[in-house]
Formats: C-alpha cells, structure tokens, sequence
C-alpha cells in the first residue's frame, strides 16, 4: 500500500470513530434511526414548479414543505448556515438560523456530509437566486459513519466505484444519468414490443439442458430433484417452444449467465432482449432492428447523429449491409473469392492471422475466425452482416439457394454486435442432425457447444410456424447511447473478483 493510501486510511478510521461516537451519544438519547419523519416535496418537483418564481412571489405566495435526503454540503457562518439535500431526484438547498431552530441549531452544526436529514420550512430564493428552503425545523434521521469521498471523481482506481456502487451513485450524477437512461432504453424496448402486439413472458433461468447459445453454461445441482442444472445461456429454445404452442409473438427481456471470460464488452451475467414471431423471416427483422433501434435513437438522444468515445455514429440513413464473405473480402481485396470456402486455403489464411482454429473446423467455422479477427473492428457505422454460415449457427434455418449459409443476420454499430437475427430451423430432422454435430464436438472437449434437447426436437416435431428471431444485446444499448466505455459501467453490480477485506 502506497504512504499517500495508508495516510488516507488513518484518516478514514479516525473519522469514522468520530462518526462512531457521535452515533454512540444518539443511542443514549435514544433518537438514533428514526422512522417517524415523513416529507412531501420531492427536490426536482420544486425546481419544476417554484424554479422561476421571485423572492418576492413565494414571499406573498407562502408554501411550506418537508424535505428529506442526504447532505451533500454544509457550511456554517455563525448564526447562520448553508447546506444541501440530495434526494432521489435532485438536490434542494436549506437555510438554516440559529434564531429560528433554537437547540436544534447547535445539533446541526455536530452534524456531518453524509447525514441523511429531515427537514420543514418555507421557499424562499437567496440573494445569489437560488431557491432553498428557510428551515423551520431539522431532524438527523441517519447517521453516517463513513465519510464520503473527497474526489470521487479524480479516482484512478475505477475498480472501487463498481465495487462501491452505492458511493458511486450517492456522488455522481453522471452514475445516476447512466442507469436512469438504463430503464429509459429497457423501458422503450418493451413499449415498442408491446406495440406490435409481442406477448411478453418468462422462461427458466435454471434449466435441466442449456441451449440457444454456443457458450459455456454455469452448473449447480437441485439437491431435491437429485440432479445437476444450469444458468440458462440463453432462453431461445423455450421462447421457440412456446412459438410451437401458438403464441406467435413472444419476447423476453432476461438475464443470461455465461461462464467465459471478463472484458469491457463481456459479464458473465448480462441482459438480453430476445423475441420471436410466426410467419416472419430474417429479411423482416432486419427491418425491424432498423426501426426499433432509429426509434430508440430519436427517444433517448434526440438526434439520429451519435458521439460515441469521440466516433461519430449516424443512424439517419438506412444501415450497410453486407455478407460475411463481403466483410472478409472488404478486409483483404486479394482474397480469392473462389476459394473462400476451401478449408485448406482458409486455413492457410487463418495462419497468417495468427489464428489457431481447431482441428474439425470447417470452412464455415474458418471464416468466421478470420471475420473476427480482420472485420469485426472495421464495422463502425450501423451495419448488418447476413449469410452466416451453416456450422455456426446450429439453430437458423439454411438458406434454399446455397445451404453452406443460413438467413442469419448480426447487427453492428462501432466494431461490436448489437443483435442476432435469423430465420428459424423449424426442420426437426435437420435439428437433430444439428444437435448431434454439436454434441460430438462437446464430447471431444468443446465446452461451448451445444447439448442434444430431445423435449425441444420433440416439439418441433408438432410443428413450429416459419418464424424468425432476434437477439439484442441490451448492455451494449446501454453502452452506446450513455457513451460508456466498458460494460461495467452500464451494470448496477458487474461481476468482479472477490475483494479481501
């Protein structure tokens, strides 16, 4: 530990025990932790209403009322003092005189930045303007026995505001702005949805077989069913059953688990939009991403022209599309396009990548390594990559024309996926098949691929309407409308390694 971090905890425990006595003497006059104040006035519903009234009006206009929240600031003139109250929406200045309180003015004055008050009196505007409330009456409603940071925002240790999120929210606005702006975008999604006649509903997060996902599930056991179970990876596969069951629009809005690694664009635990409709393909939920994703634009930024991490994105015009092949080719013009499909070639390219694909890998598989590691970064405007190969995407439907591809979709914006979309398998005998691909691969080590479900072929075989599904990626939404670098800032509690107190 640095001397400049160990000075800092010398100070922080010295104040704390302060905090601590002073906590100690409320116990004893037995007003520690009331739950008896009750206000009436929100901060930002003042501002709102009285923000633009004169000294003068509210002098002739009396209102009184009761405010509550933590005190963010505090400064004390003598008989008269200054502070500030932040409740949940904004903060409210009081002013408070020792010729009005009496007693409770000198309690004032031992209390601290942190302390949640209470607080009754009248509007009134300072002579610099700013509207406050003359106090009539105060309360210490909780003491706090921490300090709150000084600089906050001058922390190097970005760690420390996941970890603490609670003090990351109590002193920065932008914090709060971010995860506001979180429920205005989930918000927008599920009115949009709703909208359009989708069914909202909710599928197992515990579930005997993960599926709908190529990834590493977590495992648990049920002590009472004797068995193991896992964190859903995705609920694709119960969404699609209910499809058979003839609920033609679904959508949920869900938490996935995935057991890989951490990055700014991956937690193992993350939000999904996931939905699905009967007698629709790839091609229509193309449209709809645009549509959703434009409408969503216009609420939240107000403007189709986005500054993401100093990139300007536009959403104004319709968005690029281009194949997987295209993107490769794009990458690399002196790529033999005859040849985008021969292993061999594939793999001799994958090797100048430095890319170490597996031994089975296919063609398919080979192109979508050499499409992450060479085009992914360059799709920066809002684009659709289609024609996924067959190998990778073991649940869309293949393409009539050319069956090495299917009518998949993933949608880009600033070099990261967004969404994922297709036309759905609803061939039980070409599932299968598929299923059985991927359990050899599980059995010779892949632990990503997929399990075979024997209840969801079973289904399919009563018959599953054409349909398509979609994908989408809410953190990363959430990222790129509040301009946030990493997913942990988007995430009230990212996932972190265990801290050692």
């Amino acid at each position: 530990m640095a001397i400049e971090d160990m000075h800092a905890e010398s100070d922080d425990n010295a104040l704390i025990a302060e905090r601590r006595a002073k906590l100690a003497r409320l116990r004893e006059s037995g007003s520690a932790f009331p739950n008896d104040f009750r206000r009436d006035a929100l901060a930002r519903d003042l501002h709102a209403t009285y923000g633009d009234r004169s000294d003068e009006w509210l002098a002739s206009n009396p209102v009184r009322v009761r405010v509550a929240g933590r005190m963010m600031f505090k400064r004390v003139m003598g008989k008269a003092s200054f502070a500030q109250l932040q409740d949940g929406s904004d903060p409210i200045q009081l002013y408070l005189q020792a010729q009005a309180l009496g007693p409770s003015y000198e309690e004032f004055k031992g209390w601290d930045v942190g302390d949640i008050l209470g607080a009754q009196g009248l509007l009134m505007r300072t002579r610099a303007g700013e509207l406050s409330v003359r106090v009539e009456s105060v309360r210490l409603l909780v003491k706090s026995l921490r300090p709150l940071p000084e600089k906050w925002h001058g922390l190097a240790d970005t760690e420390t505001r996941y970890r603490q999120r609670y003090v990351d929210l109590i002193v920065s606005e932008s914090a709060r702005r971010t995860f506001r702006t979180r429920t205005q975008i989930v918000r927008f999604l599920r009115n949009f949805l709703d909208a359009l006649d989708y069914l909202e509903v909710e599928t197992p997060i515990m579930q005997p077989l993960p599926g709908g996902a190529i990834a590493r599930p977590f495992m648990t056991h049920h002590n009472a069913l004797g068995q193991d179970m896992y964190l859903r990876v995705a609920p694709e596969l119960y969404l699609k059953r209910l499809v058979v069951g003839g609920f033609e629009r679904v959508y949920e809005i869900n938490r996935n688990f995935r057991n890989e690694g951490l990055s700014t664009q991956h937690n193992p635990e993350f939000t999904m939009l996931e939905l699905y409709q009967a007698y629709a393909d790839c091609e229509d939920f193309i449209g709809l991403v645009e549509r959703m994703v434009q409408g969503l634009v216009d609420a939240v930024a107000g403007t189709r022209d986005i500054l993401y991490q100093g990139r300007r994105l536009n959403f104004g015009t319709p968005f690029a599309r281009l194949s997987v092949e295209q993107a490769i080719l794009a990458a690399d013009p002196g790529l033999d396009h005859a040849r985008l499909r021969d292993p061999v070639y594939l793999r001799e390219l994958c090797a100048k990548h430095d890319i170490a694909p597996g031994k089975d890998d296919g063609a398919g598989k080979l192109q979508i390594e050499l499409f992450g590691k060479t085009c992914e970064q360059r799709l920066e405007q809002p684009t659709f990559v289609h024609s996924y190969p067959a190998e990778v995407s073991p649940l869309a439907r293949r393409r009539d024309s050319d069956p090495f591809v299917t009518d998949r979709f993933e949608f880009y914006v600033d070099g990261r996926e967004l969404a994922n979309g297709f036309s759905e398998l609803n061939d039980p005998e070409d599932q299968a098949e598929r299923f059985r691909a991927q359990a050899a691969r599980k059995q010779a080590g892949d632990q990503e691929a997929m399990f075979y479900d024997s209840d969801y072929i079973r289904a399919l075989e009563y018959g599953m309407p054409p349909a398509a599904g979609l994908g989408v990626g809410v953190d990363r939404l959430v990222m790129l409308l509040t301009d946030s670098p990493s997913i942990r800032d988007v995430l009230l509690f990212p996932q972190l390694r265990r801290h050692q107190e």
